[in-house]
């Protein structure tokens, strides 16, 4: 298959449905060997199977492409490391990883235990670091290479119930901006796409009143392959001046995310007291503060 991916290896994390699936099948129609990588497991983590992976195999396989499917773990050193190296037995090498292996425990933060918070963290925060550290000397050796991490404005906006998500999400940009930092030198660039898309995660929102109905009704619209050609894009050798940026895509629409950046400053040539502080800085710079608002009250208009 020939494409913008022609020759080149990726994997793909959580790949067996949702918006794993289609990028797996994009880079794939893109000319991109490719491993599928997920575990089979619920939202939650209960259950094991390999059918999920081999099933994208297989609409691979029988599109004319070339896939193997992987059942190891992101959320361990060891499973990450294997993931990485399927690539390599597999193919000879590695071009892109597409973290997007992605669990859920929304539980409003005053009520969230401590294995809700890990396990989440464990998948999408370490999940991402794993992987990424695993394919990070491959890329360093042949001096080129490309990340794609899923964050979310969850994450860099903010949702409700979703503490140890939106963390977790939030902290991949951070690290996406990191790795783009200690690898451009090795001609290895690093970028995050923030999906709108309705897939196994989205589909446990709930639905009960009427305005969650219209919020999922809108979700509903977005598909989860509609992901899939900005992740391609971003793995592949067309996107060589694209590194350490946010995107989010939603439908038939790509925005460039925003990054925190200074936006008011007071200066006090004596110094501050907290009582200065009070009476000036702060009403300085009040009119610059940012609300307290979700991801749906920001970007609230309908998908495009």
């Amino acid at each position: 298959m020939s494409g913008v991916m022609a020759g080149k290896v990726a994997l793909v994390t959580g790949a067996g449905g949702g918006i794993g699936r289609g990028v797996a099948l994009e880079l794939a129609k893109a000319g991109a060997k490719v491993v599928v990588n997920d575990i089979g497991v619920s939202l939650t983590g209960e259950g094991g199977d390999a059918g999920p992976a081999q099933r994208v195999v297989d609409e691979i396989v029988a599109a004319g492409g070339i896939a193997v499917a992987n059942t190891d773990s992101v959320s361990s050193w060891q499973g990450a490391n294997a993931i990485v190296q399927c690539a390599i037995d597999n193919f000879g090498r590695i071009d892109a990883v597409v973290n997007n292996a992605g669990n859920l425990r929304d539980r409003m933060f005053f009520k969230m235990n401590e294995e809700e918070w890990r396990s989440v963290i464990d998948v999408h925060l370490n999940g991402t670091f794993f992987v990424s550290r695993a394919a990070a000397n491959h890329f360093k050796d042949q001096e080129s290479g490309a990340y794609v991490h899923m964050t979310s404005t969850s994450g860099l906006i903010g949702n409700l119930g979703q503490a140890n998500y939106s963390a977790a999400k939030l902290g991949i940009a951070a690290l996406s901006k990191s790795i783009a930092l200690d690898m451009a030198r090795f001609n290895v660039r690093s970028n995050c796409i923030a999906p709108f898309a309705w897939s196994r995660m989205t589909s446990s929102i709930p639905s009960e009143t009427p305005e969650e109905k219209a919020r999922v009704a809108k979700l509903q619209k977005m598909e989860a392959n509609k992901v899939a050609p900005m992740a391609a894009f971003l793995a592949s050798d067309a996107a060589h001046e694209v590194n350490a940026q946010i995107f989010a895509v939603r439908a038939n629409e790509i925005m460039l995310m925003s990054q925190p950046r200074p936006v008011r400053s007071v200066h006090m040539s004596e110094g501050w007291t907290p009582e200065s502080i009070a009476e000036i800085a702060i009403p300085a710079m009040r009119n610059s503060f940012f609300k307290l608002e979700r991801s749906p009250d920001v970007i609230s208009w309908d998908p495009i």
